[in-house]
């Protein structure tokens, strides 16, 4: 009896599945299993199984003689045995995205690529009040640029040559053997990195790079509300193109916001610790502190506040990103406990030491406790 298993079983498809329903099954396992990308022991010969289930069930005749007669049933083998070798054209089913997934070259477009440059990341240091204000900031830093003397090509006058292995294609064509199997794919060019063009003599000025580093000043504003590693993009800044054919890349600046003395950050929403006294906490007060708005900050504290108890300044804190209004400074009340009392306070403290603390402390446990499994 045969030990091959069933090609639906095979391809994890009903019986009564589509050609589509076919085709997408066999991209996915093509991808797990292709020997160059799975790490499996036995991807070469799941691949194998699967190219071979995919070339029967794919051809009309040969399903409907597999359906009706299995792998060997029939007179003798119907299909005169699927030994023979099965030429799949997967560039047909995948494209030339695959390609370049699976063999590490390029896609299948003809001709010399026109390929971006690559693209930059600076990190830039903000204050909270930038933030807050949406400051103008200027950066000065050196970066690429194409080379003058070249061209940006990185060859002596710019000249360029043809490449001899690709003949100008940036990309070839391979042939690949996997048991019975041969497959057919489009790698880019490893002689000329899919370009088509070589340089012979390297310029002297970049010393074949293309390229060469200029002091740049840089001039970007920072948007209202910015959060920390907030990206800018400035289009046309990064690395200009290989050879000088294509557009410059991209350069990214990264917004780092340096601590605040006392304000941390939630959101748009600053929030803050004021330590004070059992006077101020009991009596009320209003605390003034030189906000990063540049104006004061006026805090407001309730008569008989506690100390965890919160205070809110509204719309003092810093923008929201939408463009609706500003958040709020939450201010966290603290109790502030001398390290050293004086004498004379002591005996002021002791005076109201009957009036400041509960009367009954046992039955002040017990409201407390109630309170905080209500809240």
């Amino acid at each position: 009896m045969t030990t091959k298993r069933d090609y639906y079983d095979v391809l994890g498809v009903e019986k009564a599945a589509s050609e589509s329903e076919l085709k997408n099954a066999f991209r996915r396992l093509a991808r797990k299993y292709h020997p160059d990308r799975s790490t499996e022991d036995d991807a070469e010969d799941r691949f194998k199984e699967i190219q071979e289930a995919y070339a029967v069930l794919s051809d009309q005749k040969k399903r409907a003689q597999y359906d009706r007669f299995g792998h060997d049933g029939g007179q003798g083998n119907p299909f005169g045995g699927f030994g023979g070798g099965f030429n799949i054209n997967l560039e047909d089913l995948f494209g030339g995205d695959i390609f370049s997934s699976m063999f590490g070259g390029g896609g299948g477009g003809g001709g010399r690529r026109r390929q971006s440059g690559s693209d930059i990341l600076i990190r830039h240091s903000i204050e909270l009040s930038d933030v807050l204000n949406g400051t103008d900031q200027e950066v000065v830093i050196d970066l690429p640029h194409a080379c003058e003397s070249c061209e940006g090509t990185g060859a002596e006058g710019g000249r360029l040559t043809t490449c001899a292995s690709c003949n100008g294609q940036g990309q070839v064509r391979v042939r690949q053997q996997i048991g019975p199997f041969v497959q057919e794919a489009v790698q880019a060019c490893r002689e000329c990195n899919a370009r088509g063009k070589v340089a012979d003599n390297p310029c002297d000025g970049c010393g074949g790079s293309g390229q060469d580093m200029k002091s740049s000043t840089l001039r970007f504003k920072v948007p209202l509300g910015a959060e920390q590693g907030t990206r800018l993009r400035m289009r046309g800044k990064g690395e200009p193109a290989p050879q000088g054919v294509g557009s410059p890349g991209d350069l990214f600046i990264e917004l780092e916001i340096e601590p605040h003395p006392f304000f941390e950050r939630s959101g748009s929403d600053l929030i803050m610790s004021l330590p004070l006294g059992y006077p101020d906490l009991a009596l009320g007060t209003t605390i003034t502190i030189e906000h990063i708005d540049g104006d004061d900050l006026q805090i407001k504290v309730p008569s008989q506040s506690n100390s965890g108890e919160t205070v809110e300044v509204r719309k003092r804190g810093l923008p929201r990103q939408r463009g609706n209004g500003r958040g709020d400074v939450v201010v966290l009340l603290k109790l502030h406990m001398p390290k050293k009392i004086g004498r004379s306070t002591k005996k002021s403290l002791e005076t109201l030491r009957g009036d400041l603390g509960p009367k009954d402390v046992k039955s002040s446990i017990l409201t407390d406790a109630q309170e905080r499994r209500r809240g």
